[in-house]
């Protein structure tokens, strides 16, 4: 039944730290810049934006710089970002160092909704070693499932795209959306990572790097560009995923019944291929079950059982 969404993945260059700034005049200017790269995407009107990892920090501060700016700023970067994704009625996901009161240190993204409310926060999972040993951040423990009026969504960090544990957690929450916020671009896991899930993930990724969004069939369908270091899409979260096997004819009788309500996406070599429902009144789900199209993961778990049926 179309379920679209406008999604935004920006990550710009960061301003450079001035040489003898004050901290409170550092964080203003990052305030500032920041509310001007988000302007850049509000004509698309985004349902959500996701900003890189650890987004307001300066690349020019030490350590103990570095640390003293983020107790200065303290809230004040969420409150900025709540007060957009309220005025313009959005989420916003902000990735970023977040202190604790007990004094310890989380790489956390924290996914605010419309109303600027904290919808749901996420931990890195696995850092790399730095983060521990000189910043003192300890790493997240789970991987939970967020909702919002969308759909459901769960999160990554940077180093987490490499570690089947956090993988088969999140594919576990079955999400819609997988919001990644990184330095890292992952290059082949940002795909693994959306067919694993069967979501699409949209990634935004400093450096300088692409900015993507993925399908759940792993197509790139959108990207940034070494000239404009932002990314809106589209996309339809109203889908389903199938195998071509057995599937052929059942998949021809749909798009015959359907015609342009249903889109069939094929990316090639993978034998599986992505069902979208592009009409009113009838989701993807449901049409596979009228045409008694297979779907992926039953297709996949038949297949084992039949292995142990075999074997026993």
């Amino acid at each position: 039944m179309s379920r679209w969404v406008v999604v935004s993945a920006l990550a710009p260059l960061p301003p450079r730290a001035e040489k003898g700034e004050s901290r409170e005049h550092a964080l203003c200017r990052m305030m500032d810049h920041w509310g001007a790269e988000i302007e850049k995407v509000l004509p698309d009107r985004p349902d959500l934006i996701v900003l890189p990892e650890a987004c307001d920090r300066f690349e020019e501060h030490g350590v103990e710089e570095r640390l003293a700016y983020y107790r200065h700023r303290g809230g004040r970067m969420l409150e900025f970002f709540a007060a957009l994704a309220r005025k313009h009625g959005c989420h916003i996901a902000y990735s970023a160092a977040r202190g604790l009161p007990d004094g310890t240190w989380r790489n956390s993204t924290q996914l605010l909704d419309r109303q600027g409310r904290v919808a749901g926060i996420y931990d890195k999972n696995f850092l790399v070693r730095e983060e521990a040993t000189e910043y003192g951040i300890v790493c997240g423990r789970d991987s939970p499932a967020m909702e919002c009026d969308f759909g459901r969504v769960s999160c990554a960090i940077c180093f987490d795209l490499n570690y089947d544990e956090i993988l088969e957690r999140t594919r576990r929450n079955a999400p819609d959306l997988i919001l990644f916020s990184s330095m890292y671009h992952g290059g082949l896991m940002q795909a693994y990572w959306a067919y694993r899930c069967r979501a699409y993930f949209i990634g935004s990724v400093g450096q300088g790097l692409p900015c993507t969004v993925v399908n759940p069939v792993g197509e790139t369908v959108a990207q940034s560009t070494n000239y404009f270091h932002r990314v809106t899409a589209r996309i339809n979260l109203d889908f389903c995923v199938a195998h071509l096997d057995y599937n052929w004819q059942r998949l021809e009788a749909m798009k015959k019944a359907y015609g342009r309500g249903v889109l069939v996406s094929d990316p090639g070599l993978l034998g599986s291929v992505l069902v979208s429902s592009e009409t009113e009144g009838r989701s993807a789900p449901e049409m596979a079950r009228e045409f008694g199209v297979e779907l992926l993961d039953d297709y996949f778990a038949r297949i084992v059982e039949q292995r142990r049926r075999d074997m026993a």
